[in-house]
């Protein structure tokens, strides 16, 4: 029974979730803007967690509490933007600061049969956990905030046969702008995510220097991001704004630089240099090796003599 009071709450409607909300029923049954300074019911319960099969982007205001994000607290006061895909789980703290804001929810239904809902998925901030929300600042709060008062103002307005595909046009331009704005927020962090570069370069050290590699194979973007304390897409995303290369890349470029130290310095056979870093085959090894520096480890270790 005990374990049972532990499962989160599962909503696969909004209209499910406003009345959980104690708020009227939501003027479109797959869109809704929630105002959190409506939200009058006791949410303590919903504190054990929730499961929702829709989208949600939430901005969070008026923070009158510092809220910490990893070890670092917000770059700005004027609050932020978290975003959730269908069937994550939504973890509630009741020790987090207090806030204003809002929260958009639309159903994969509402964009299915338009070009948003097959590019969703190019948004990988939906991936991110909340700790690596998008912090605002004062413009980029202006622009987000005029945003969802367009799409109240559509949600208020006589239906006709432009309405859904206007407010889908809203949707992706708040998406949009989020995509940039990550593009800023990769930069003014830029000692810490450098920090998280080196923090990975040296996890991959440790991997390949040791025998971790013959032990456990090549590592894997989702046992490091986990490592480090970040989502996976959070971790490729900030890579890849600070190198160009996304996690995978790193694994390989480390990878390869392994070999071709072992290649030069040993007389390790191909195959044994391949277990070594991890390959279960050796023809997938050359066959990384060869992508990577056009040339088979043969011939790499034949120009060294």
């Amino acid at each position: 029974m005990e374990s049972a009071s532990k499962q989160p709450y599962i909503f696969n409607s909004i209209s499910e979730l406003h009345r959980a909300l104690g708020l009227p029923k939501p003027l479109h049954p797959l869109v809704s803007l929630v105002d959190y300074a409506n939200i009058k019911t006791d949410t303590t319960a919903l504190s054990k967690g929730m499961v929702l099969n829709f989208y949600k982007v939430s901005f969070k205001k008026n923070f009158t509490g510092k809220v910490k994000y990893g070890q670092n607290y917000y770059d700005f006061d004027e609050g932020g933007l978290s975003f959730v895909s269908p069937n994550q789980l939504i973890s509630a703290n009741e020790k987090e600061a207090d806030y204003g804001g809002y929260t958009l929810l639309f159903h994969p239904d509402f964009i299915r049969n338009f070009p948003l809902g097959k590019n969703i998925k190019n948004y990988g901030f939906f991936s991110y956990s909340v700790a690596e929300a998008l912090y605002l600042s004062e413009k980029e709060k202006e622009i987000i905030v005029g945003i969802f008062r367009n799409i109240q103002h559509e949600l208020e307005s006589a239906i006709d046969h432009f309405s859904q595909e206007v407010m889908i046009s809203h949707i992706e331009l708040l998406l949009n702008y989020s995509k940039r704005f990550y593009s800023r927020q990769f930069i003014t962090r830029k000692v810490a995510n450098n920090d998280l570069l080196t923090n990975l370069e040296s996890l991959l050290s440790e991997h390949f220097d040791s025998d971790k590699a013959l032990t456990k194979g090549l590592p894997t973007v989702q046992e490091l991001s986990a490592q480090l304390n970040v989502t996976p897409h959070y971790l490729s995303d900030m890579l890849r704004s600070l190198t160009g290369q996304n996690t995978q890349q790193h694994i390989h470029n480390k990878l390869i630089e392994k070999a071709k130290e072992i290649l030069s310095t040993t007389n390790l056979t191909v195959a044994e240099i391949a277990y070594q870093l991890g390959f279960e085959h050796p023809q997938s090894f050359n066959k990384i090796f060869k992508r990577k520096t056009k040339m088979s480890p043969v011939e790499f270790r034949e120009s060294f003599n």
